[in-house]
């Protein structure tokens, strides 16, 4: 299975820490978090990872290089200054990404999550891997029944920056900057979406206080 990390966004919600430091480069506990994803996807033995670049990119091609170091091959999706968010980011990839499924997964999130190995069956397009909401978040993002992802009025359960998706999933997108959300919640209500909830070490490294938290300082 090919990987993409989503790697481009400003991080502004971490300012000032991101002002000179893209956000999958901020350390934790002594490491940057663009390591922990490399590590975990070499040892699930994904051989090529697509990296989208926008904000300060050329600091993260400058450290993961080809990606020989982990014993991947590193491709680059560049966006320049014209950051296409999550959805235009993957929508702009889709040529390297191939035709079977590939995972997503966000670069700014700390977990302890094993690659899990998802299969999609015949009539799902995608695959989202939640967890409990976090206290810091008002809402979730969504329920799981018997397996598949469900839009609600009180989710309980909230995205946990982790994704399979075949390429049709994004099938009719046109080229540009677009969110995935609105695709998630298409395939949801269509019950084409599966999911699976993960409930161990989960932290998205969104604020200074966060991730001070994450390195007991």
């Amino acid at each position: 299975m090919i990987a993409m990390l989503l790697a481009a966004g400003k991080g502004e919600r971490l300012q000032p820490i991101t002002s000179n430091t893209p956000k999958p480069l901020v350390e934790v506990r002594g490491k940057p978090l663009i390591d922990y994803h490399l590590e975990r996807l070499a040892k699930a033995s994904v051989e090529t990872v697509v990296i989208n670049l926008g904000w300060l990119g050329e600091q993260i091609m400058q450290h993961v290089g080809g990606g020989d170091r982990f014993g991947l091959r590193v491709v680059y999706s560049p966006e320049g200054d014209d950051i296409l968010e999550t959805g235009g980011g993957i929508h702009r990839a889709l040529p390297m990404l191939g035709d079977d499924p590939f995972a997503v997964i966000n670069a700014d999130i700390f977990t302890d999550m094993p690659l899990p190995n998802i299969t999609l069956p015949d009539g799902e397009t995608g695959h989202l891997v939640l967890v409990p909401k976090p206290d810091f978040r008002a809402h979730g993002d969504f329920e799981l029944l018997d397996g598949k992802v469900r839009n609600s009025e009180s989710p309980t359960l909230t995205y946990g920056g982790f994704a399979v998706y075949r390429p049709e999933f994004f099938a009719g997108c046109e080229a540009g900057r677009f969110s995935v959300v609105p695709l998630m919640r298409e395939a949801a209500d269509e019950g084409r979406l599966g999911g699976s909830i993960y409930d161990g070490i989960w932290q998205d490294v969104g604020t200074p206080e966060r991730l001070a938290d994450l390195n007991g300082s």
